[in-house]
This record gives structure tokens, C-alpha cells and sequence, in this order.
């Protein structure tokens, strides 16, 4: 699957998670991540709880963007509202490449309910339930 030539995020580096989107349609997003030694969410050279939870938030955000982009326009802005039932089965080394899938549960307005998993080597690592809201556009 070929990645889409760019994602629109809000983040500047070094707070950037996501380096690929590889698909953004109705209800789900995947994209990729390769974990730099230097990232600022490492330690001891393992991705933190912190790091695993961006990287899903990130990757919803680079699915609400995608759209947007396509129409030259800035992407909405959003932040995490709350997280259930955060589940770490293994840190990811630096060096590791995550794929990181999510699936949108529910949508209200500018609040979403979406899923998030997180892999290394086709093995869950991670998952959780992000609800997400988006600021109302200005335009």
C-alpha cells in the first residue's frame, strides 16, 4: 500500500508520531512510525506510555486532516478528552517501525469515540479508547 504524499498535522517536531499515512477512508486510519533513538517520548531506548498514546492521537489526527488537505485547507485542531482502558503489552524499542490503526466507535458534532491499536511486527502492542474533540472551525 503506498503512503499519501503528505499529512497535515497540527504538531511540529520534534512532537511529530506519525511519519506515514497509509489510509484514511470512512471510519479508519493507518499509519506508521519509526522510532528514532532521540524521539522525545524514549526512554532507556524503549517508546513510553506517552509516546504509544500520541502516536494513536496523531494517527485519528492525520485522518481528520487528510481531507482538509486535499482541499488546501489547514487541518481542525483537537485534543485528547479522555482515555479507557489502556492496555501496554510491550514498550517498542528505538528502531521499530509501528503501524497504527484506528477505527472510529462513535461521533457526535466535533467529539469522536475511536479505537486504537498499535503494532510492531504484525503483534499488538498497545491499545486504547481516545475520545477526541475538534476546536469549531474559524472559517
Amino acid at each position: 500500500m503506498a503512503p499519501f504524499e503528505t499529512i497535515n498535522l497540527p504538531q511540529k517536531p520534534p512532537m511529530v508520531m506519525v511519519d506515514k499515512l497509509l489510509k484514511a477512508s470512512e471510519g479508519v486510519v493507518e499509519t506508521t512510525f519509526l522510532i528514532l533513538e532521540n524521539n522525545v517520548f524514549c526512554e532507556n531506548e524503549l517508546f513510553t506510555e506517552a509516546g504509544l498514546v500520541e502516536n494513536m492521537a496523531q494517527t485519528a489526527a492525520a485522518g481528520v486532516g487528510h481531507k482538509p488537505d486535499l482541499q488546501g485547507k489547514e487541518p481542525p485542531v483537537g485534543f485528547i478528552g479522555g482515555i479507557r482502558n489502556l492496555k501496554i503489552q510491550q514498550f517498542p524499542e528505538a528502531g521499530q517501525e509501528l503501524f497504527t490503526r484506528i477505527t472510529l466507535e462513535h461521533e457526535v458534532f466535533e467529539a469522536s469515540v475511536v479505537q486504537g491499536e498499535v503494532f510492531v511486527n504484525d503483534r499488538l502492542i498497545a491499545s486504547c479508547q481516545l475520545k477526541i474533540f475538534l476546536l469549531p472551525s474559524s472559517a
